[in-house]
């Protein structure tokens, strides 16, 4: 027997989500047969079996952000399939939460006084004077007075007790005192997901769950129950619902309210890559001030090496020679001498990277976008940034990328040239400072100088090169310097030493 744990996606990498399991309770595993896939905050991956024999349990369903290192699945010996253990939910528990509310609850004990302490307090407050409202507690048991301030605790506290949740999704609604009954899941069979909680929490802080939380404590119980909380809880109501009307002036009329699909429209749920896409891309423009330059470049002189040297790159190295190798040489030169650009923003400081790690953005077959890292890119030449830029984006369309090989870069390229573009404002791949996009190539009349001094037109090969950088870290002048220099460099370098 063998357990199947959750692997080392990455150095950075703690937590992985299953989104698909290859294999069933009852087939057969070979070593190295593909399992599972698994999708981080990095890359999408398919793993294989570290080991053979039969499925016999599945401990983390497709859905479930499990951390590195937790036991997901079992291999036996023989087939059968043994009764689904559920281990990742039942070790943490939600008594610890930090949540006021839950804090007078020590464990889930309390859960069956809870019931039945709020039924005589309504019979036995009646009797006395109304004055002596605090004094009515103690006749019926020492309990009501500490019971009326957690009331909704009791309640959730059973809730979550009988969910099932992974231990990640458990962590984040206990640091935020979430109650799980709220948040509606869209894992396999209604399970409650990360991004469930993460969406949950983003609604919540503009404001849009709000008034839900206020309100659920008064008709939680019962009619009978709700009457009689004016008068248990004379002190303590203001105080419940005063975050839920912070959150609600001005914010909720201007909050974003999502589309509801009509009976002809289609609803295509976002992808995992494209959830932490959208984030990224957020964050991204929330922190830096992008701003962007371009300049026009004439490729002639890369396009004559091309022209004369396709035909035997091809056949030597089995794929194309595109603009871009040339693009990804002359961005590493120019950084040699703009360095500001190859750099991070640190603590009110500017971070200037000794290692030149190039990105290159790959799409992957128009339904997402990835980033893997050329690592020290300054060290190689045009023929061997052609072999990495091919090998990366080939291992990232069939999801052969471990993460490792996205992070640690230091500057970006993105190549949206083949379809033609003009010019392209792209957002700056966090948390570097600027990214360089690199639009169509296409032959158009340019003024050109003739050696005996005079000027005539011709066709050559004419692109653009847009530079979106970080305002707060350079000016403009030091970015146009760097694509001018770019400029000369393609323009007036000896291509053909590179082959």
């Amino acid at each position: 027997m063998a357990d199947v744990v959750m692997p080392q996606l990455g150095e950075t990498v703690t937590e992985g989500t299953i989104t698909k399991w290859l294999k069933q309770v009852g087939d057969k595993v070979a070593i190295d047969e593909i399992l599972f896939e698994v999708s981080t905050d990095k890359v999408d991956s398919e793993v294989p079996s570290t080991a053979s024999g039969y499925l016999t349990q599945i401990l983390a369903q497709e859905g479930d952000t499990v951390a590195v290192g937790t036991v997901i699945a079992v291999l036996s010996d023989s087939p059968g399939a043994a009764a689904p253990a559920p281990a990742p939910e039942s070790v943490p528990e939600p008594a610890p939460a930090p949540a006021p509310e839950s804090v007078p609850e020590p464990a889930p004990a309390p859960a069956p006084q809870a019931a039945p302490e709020p039924a005589p307090a309504p019979v036995a407050e009646p009797a006395p004077a109304p004055a002596p409202a605090p004094q009515a507690a103690p006749e019926p048991a020492p309990a009501p007075v500490a019971e009326p301030a957690p009331a909704p605790a009791p309640a959730a506290a059973p809730r979550i007790e009988g969910m099932v949740l992974s231990p990640v999704v458990r962590r984040l609604i206990d640091e935020n005192g979430i109650d799980p009954t709220r948040i509606t899941g869209t894992g396999a069979g209604g399970r409650i997901t990360r991004n469930d909680v993460l969406d949950y929490l983003d609604r919540l802080a503009q404001g849009q769950p709000a008034a839900a939380p206020a309100a659920a404590p008064a008709p939680a119980p019962a009619p009978a129950a709700a009457a009689a909380a004016p008068v248990a809880e004379p002190v303590r109501a203001p105080s419940q619902p005063a975050p839920a009307q912070v959150l609600q002036p001005a914010v909720r009329a201007e909050a974003y309210t999502p589309v509801a699909a009509g009976a002809r429209d289609e609803v295509i749920p976002f992808s995992n890559i494209r959830r932490r896409t959208a984030e990224h891309m957020i964050r991204s423009r929330a922190t830096s001030a992008h701003t962007l330059v371009a300049i026009e470049v004439d490729f002639e002189p890369v396009e004559r090496v091309r022209n004369a040297l396709k035909e035997s790159f091809a056949r030597e190295e089995g794929f194309s020679l595109t603009y871009l190798p040339f693009i990804a040489r002359a961005t590493v030169e120019a950084l040699r001498t703009f360095p500001h650009l190859n750099a991070s923003v640190g603590d009110d400081a500017l971070v200037v990277h000794r290692d030149l790690n190039l990105s290159i953005a790959v799409d992957l077959d128009l339904d997402g976008l990835i980033a893997p890292v050329i690592k020290e890119a300054d060290q190689k030449r045009l023929k061997g940034l052609a072999r990495e830029i091919r090998d990366l984006a080939t291992r990232a369309r069939s999801k052969r990328l471990s993460a490792d090989e996205l992070a640690g870069g230091t500057f970006t390229i993105t190549n949206p040239g083949p379809y033609g573009t003009f010019i392209t404002a792209p957002i700056i791949n966090q948390p570097q400072v600027a990214i360089l996009s690199t639009d169509g190539v296409k032959r158009k009349p340019v003024v050109v100088a003739l050696p005996d001094g005079t000027e005539s037109i011709a066709i050559h090969s004419v692109g653009v090169l847009a530079l979106t950088f970080d305002h707060r870290v350079i000016d403009g002048a030091y970015a146009a310097a760097f694509l001018a220099r770019m400029k000369e460099i393609i323009e007036t370098w000896n291509w053909a030493q590179e082959f």
